[in-house]
C-alpha cells in the first residue's frame, strides 16, 4: 500500500495542476448547482406569478358589456389585445391568451342563443397555454352565472344541475409534489461526477501514454496493483469531491430559491444530501474505473475521449427512463448503475422509505464492475510492461 500511496499522491498533485479538471470541478459542482436551483425557482415563481394575475385580454370586448360587466365583478382587469395578436402568440411575443367575442355577441345572447367566445392560444408558446385555463375558468364562471340567473327567472331551482357533489382528494405530499420539479437535479449531480472525473481518468491512463511517462512508470520496482490503486483512487477522489460539493451546494442554495411555494416544498437538509452522497460515492468509484479500463488501451487523449463516448452516452440515456416512465419503479431499475441511484435519489426528494437492501444492490454492482475494470487495468499495465 506505500506504493499505492505514492502513486496517489502523485495523481493528485497532478490532477490539480489540471486547469481543466478545478475547471470543472469548480462550475459543476460548485456553481452549477446553486445556479440550476436558482432558475429552476425563477421558472416556478413566473408560473405562479402568471396563474394569479387579474388580467385579462379580450379582442372586441366593446360587443360584449355583458362580459365586461362580469369580469369587471370579479376584479379583473380588461385589457385590448393587440391587432397581430395571432402573429405574436406564434412568435411567443406575447404571454397571454386572448379571448375574441364574436361581432353579434349581445344580440345573440338576447335572443337566448349560445354566443360565441373564442380563447386564442398557441400549444407552442408555454407562456400563453398556461393562462389559457385561467382565462377559461373565468369564462366558465360567466356561463355558470347566465345559467344560474336563466334557471331562477323560470323558477327552477339551481340546485337540480348537480345530481352529485363531486370532490376532489390529492394524495401526494408536499415533498412528492415538489419532486415533480426538482427531479431534474439528481441527474444533474449525476453529470457532473461522471464529468468531474472524465478529464482525470483519460489524463492519468492515455494521457500519460501520449505524453511518454507511462513506461518509465512501469519501469519502477511498484506493483501493478499498487499503481492501479493508485492512479484509481486518485480518480476516485476527484470524482467524489464533486458528489460531495455538489450535495452540499444545495444547502445554502435553498436561499436563494425566488419562488414560495418552491421554498416550503423543497426540503434538502444534511439527511438527504448523506444518503446522496451514499448512492454517488460508489458510483463515482465504479464510473472512474470503467473510464480509465476504457482509456487504457487509447495512445491519446482524444482517442480514449471518443473511446469514453459510450459510457457518457449510456450514463446520460439510463435515468431517461425513470423520467418517462409513467409505470413506477421496477426491482430491475437497481441493478443497473446510473439509472438505480437516479431512482433512489428520486425517492430522497420525495421522501419515501428507503430501505437497507435498496442501498446494498447498487453497491454491490458498483463494487463488482469496479473491480472487473481495475483488474483488466492491471493486466495491461502488465501487458504493456512485457512489451
Amino acid at each position: 500500500m506505500t506504493g499505492a500511496w505514492t502513486v496517489f499522491v502523485k495523481e493528485v498533485r497532478d490532477a490539480l495542476r489540471d486547469r481543466r479538471t478545478l475547471l470543472a470541478v469548480v462550475l459543476s459542482s460548485v456553481v452549477m448547482g446553486p445556479l440550476l436551483l436558482f432558475g429552476l425557482s425563477v421558472l416556478v415563481a413566473g408560473s405562479e406569478e402568471r396563474a394569479e394575475s387579474r388580467e385579462v385580454m379580450v379582442a372586441g370586448i366593446e360587443r360584449a358589456p355583458s362580459l365586461r360587466n362580469f369580469l369587471e365583478r370579479q376584479t379583473l382587469q380588461i385589457r385590448e389585445a393587440p391587432g397581430d395578436y395571432e402573429r405574436q402568440l406564434r412568435e411567443r411575443q406575447l404571454a397571454d391568451a386572448v379571448v375574441v367575442v364574436a361581432p353579434d355577441f349581445e344580440a345573440v345572447l338576447a335572443r337566448g342563443e349560445r354566443p360565441q367566445l373564442e380563447v386564442v392560444t398557441s400549444s407552442a408558446n408555454p407562456r400563453a397555454a398556461a393562462g389559457a385555463q385561467r382565462v377559461q375558468r373565468a369564462l366558465f364562471a360567466f356561463n355558470q352565472e347566465l345559467a344560474l340567473l336563466r334557471l331562477t327567472h323560470r323558477g327552477v331551482a339551481p340546485a337540480l344541475l348537480d345530481a352529485t357533489r363531486i370532490e376532489q382528494r390529492d394524495l401526494a405530499d408536499p415533498r412528492a409534489r415538489a419532486a415533480q420539479l426538482t427531479g431534474i437535479l439528481p441527474f444533474f449531480v449525476l453529470m457532473a461526477v461522471l464529468y468531474g472525473a472524465l478529464n482525470a481518468a483519460l489524463d492519468t491512463t492515455a494521457g500519460e501514454r501520449e505524453r511518454g511517462s507511462l513506461e518509465p512508470l512501469l519501469m519502477t520496482p511498484t506493483s501493478r496493483l499498487a499503481l492501479v490503486l493508485g492512479k484509481w483512487g486518485a480518480v476516485s477522489s476527484v470524482g467524489m469531491l464533486i458528489a460531495v460539493l455538489s450535495c452540499l451546494s444545495f444547502l445554502p442554495a435553498q436561499s436563494w430559491l425566488r419562488s414560495e411555494t418552491l421554498a416550503a416544498l423543497f426540503r434538502f437538509g444534511l439527511r438527504e444530501a448523506a444518503l446522496f452522497l451514499s448512492l454517488l460515492l460508489p458510483l463515482a468509484a465504479m464510473l472512474s474505473a470503467l473510464m480509465m479500463a476504457i482509456a487504457i488501451r487509447c495512445k491519446t487523449f482524444k482517442e480514449a475521449q471518443a473511446s469514453n463516448t459510450v459510457v457518457i452516452l449510456l450514463v446520460s440515456l439510463l435515468p431517461m427512463v425513470t423520467l418517462f416512465n409513467d409505470g413506477g419503479e421496477r426491482p430491475w431499475h437497481l441493478w443497473l448503475p446510473a439509472m438505480a441511484q437516479v431512482t433512489l435519489m428520486g425517492r430522497v426528494l420525495r421522501g419515501d422509505a428507503i430501505g437497507a437492501m435498496d442501498l446494498m444492490v447498487p453497491l454491490a454492482v458498483a463494487a463488482l464492475l469496479a473491480g472487473t475494470c481495475l483488474a483488466y487495468i492491471a493486466r495491461q499495465l502488465r501487458n504493456s510492461a512485457l512489451r
